[in-house]
């Protein structure tokens, strides 16, 4: 095997760790030695043992003189592991293959300068691209202080998703529904309005088979925790997290009750009758947070796209038509012109079931 075979098996490893390594970045390292592999490991759930930590121990002795291809610069700073880079010096690595180099002001380059300074061979930039694009919310974390934000959408061909009586369930095939679990299970966080909340009083958990421990932080905002007491995200807060943004001048006495069901209620700016997104987003980040996937409803879909916060977007479209008396999937933009739209670039689409279901990215500046 060549050395982009072994370093997609390594890309392969760390795609597997979406949504379970946050705050840390989802990596994956192979150990080669004699064109065999000797040892592989993934970034654990939590964030650690790191990539290199996993493999190195699966490759024992048989470390020494091989070549280690790891989709990430190895880590070169003390927090609670000690440095990979070191790791795979002692381990007597004689060859290393990076994907990509981190851009935490802790390594930086550090990582590979302190490999290269122990005699190790080493390489930056074999499947760079994969390996951005895996990392895509660790690295908006780091260098926004946000986590990579996807608006996940559900409507007709016209844009509703709901009739004018408010009925949603359900404008989509279970096929599509599977897959938007999917997508929950690889991210962070799961995001929605209070409005969806009253409305649907949903779980916003992950129900696929075999996915049970990948448990998505459940973040609402709920300028004014009007979330019920009652409420299935409630009364199931101390078996999967559940945070409730705020603003200023909540009700001390429902945040207290909310809090005492497993609750946590995170206070954020405040910006005109709701919550800031930016300041929103930023609470996110600052928790560790590296990817939200926003499900509704269409108030918090216009004020993200309005703040131009969202960086991707995923949209599913049943074959129907409800017409203009329907709820529309994101309220009114202020868009006065063509050249004030949000424009996306198209990453794939495809059918799913009955429906068809495409992706999108931010586009790039003009």
């Amino acid at each position: 095997m060549d050395d982009l075979a072994h370093m997609r098996t390594a890309l392969a490893l760390a795609r597997r760790g979406l949504g379970e390594t946050a705050p840390n970045p989802t990596v994956g390292c192979v150990i080669v030695r004699g064109g065999r592999v000797v040892g592989r490991g993934r970034t654990a759930q939590g964030g650690r043992p790191h990539a290199e930590t996993e493999a190195l121990a699966a490759a024992g002795d048989a470390a020494r003189g091989a070549t280690a291809y790891v989709t990430l610069e190895p880590c070169a700073h003390h927090g609670q592991t000690p440095p990979c880079a070191d790791a795979l010096v002692e381990a007597g690595i004689a060859r290393a293959i990076v994907a990509t180099g981190d851009p935490d002001p802790r390594v930086n380059g550090a990582g590979l300068a302190r490999l290269r300074a122990a005699g190790i061979e080493t390489e930056l930039g074999l499947g760079a691209s994969e390996a951005e694009a895996i990392l895509a919310g660790f690295f908006q974390r780091i260098r926004t202080g946000r986590p990579l934000v996807t608006l996940k959408l559900a409507a007709t061909l016209d844009g509703r998703i709901a009739t004018h009586a408010g009925e949603s369930r359900w404008i989509t095939g279970e096929p599509a529904r599977r897959a938007v679990h999917a997508l929950r299970a690889q991210h962070d966080a799961v995001l929605v309005g209070v409005g969806t909340v009253l409305a649907d009083d949903p779980a916003l958990t992950c129900r696929l088979p075999g996915a049970a421990r990948r448990a998505p932080v459940r973040v609402v905002a709920d300028s004014h925790l009007r979330t019920p007491l009652v409420s299935e995200l409630v009364a199931t807060a101390r078996e999967a997290p559940v945070w409730l943004l705020h603003r200023d001048g909540a009700d001390p006495a429902r945040r207290a009750a909310l809090e005492a069901a497993g609750v946590a209620c995170v206070r954020v700016h405040a910006g005109g009758v709701g919550i800031d997104p930016a300041a929103a987003l930023a609470a996110l980040g600052q928790a560790g947070l590296t990817s939200v996937l926003v499900e509704g409803g269409a108030q918090l879909a216009a004020s993200l796209l309005r703040a131009d916060l969202v960086d991707r977007l995923v949209w599913f479209h049943a074959p129907a038509v409800m017409g203009a008396d329907g709820w529309p999937a994101v309220q009114p933009l202020g868009t006065g012109s063509l050249a004030a739209l949000r424009r996306f670039h198209p990453l794939s689409q495809g059918r799913i079931g009955d429906d068809m279901c495409a992706a999108f990215g931010r586009a790039p500046a003009r």
